[in-house]
């Protein structure tokens, strides 16, 4: 068994509120969720308007498929025009892992 996780740092384009925050972030959410059935939410940064760490994990029981879920995210992300893709955090972990 193989866990992947991703963390997306992102500045947000014009956003003035929190309100706002939520109609970028949702949908974004709402589509990796959709599109991938992987496990994801806005894990950090929830009180300031402009920024945004969203987070998600992939389970797998093979690497290939794990990898190609992973990037598949990621491009979905970065494509978004709505949002500016800081970083990017990349895991996977492995049975073998302590």
């Amino acid at each position: 068994m193989y866990v992947g996780t991703l963390s997306f740092d992102l500045l947000l384009g014009d956003v003035r509120s929190l309100k706002e925050k939520r109609s970028v972030v949702r949908p974004i959410v709402a589509e990796l969720h959709r599109k991938y059935a992987v496990s994801v939410a806005e894990v950090g940064e929830q009180d300031l308007h402009r920024r945004a760490t969203i987070g998600l994990a992939v389970v797998s029981g093979d690497t290939g498929h794990l990898t190609d879920v992973l990037d598949r995210c990621e491009r979905l992300v970065a494509a978004r025009p709505e949002v500016e893709l800081l970083s990017v955090r990349r895991r996977v972990h492995g049975d073998h892992d302590d």
